[in-house]
């Protein structure tokens, strides 16, 4: 079983994440590239949210050809094209995430490929063999 690890001796997490997560001795990794919101028709959605659906729904088909589920995500990593799709991003994100949360940084970057993206998400996932 994973661990978070949020000390009483730092800041509290700033959103519904944990500082750190631990994956102890005998548990598999995968490792998830970046997903973007853009479904099997190549129809990219607009919004943040829907796109962040889309990228969870993409990292949860992964995760399941691996045997796992969203709730074995110990790590995100997530990146918006402007500030003002952080909150929208990070409401989303919480409807897929498990508690205790993963580890999380979310970042804002200048673009992606395609303008159309506003939201990329990759992930580590771990589950005990």
């Amino acid at each position: 079983m994973t661990r978070a690890v949020t000390p009483t001796t730092i800041r509290p997490p700033f959103a519904r994440y944990s500082h750190a997560v631990e994956v102890p001795a005998g548990h598999r990794l995968v490792f998830c590239s970046g997903q973007l919101g853009i479904g099997p028709d190549d129809v990219i959605p607009q919004g943040v949210e829907a796109q962040t659906r889309l990228c969870f729904g993409n990292i949860g088909h992964i995760l399941q050809a691996a045997g796992m589920t969203l709730a074995d995500i110990v790590r995100i990593n997530a990146y918006v094209t402007a500030r003002e799709h952080m909150a929208g991003y990070m409401k989303t994100r919480d409807e897929f995430t498990a508690l205790p949360p993963p580890a999380s940084t979310l970042m804002i970057v200048g673009g992606f490929t395609r303008e159309e993206f506003v939201v990329e998400v990759e992930v580590i996932a771990a589950k005990a063999d």
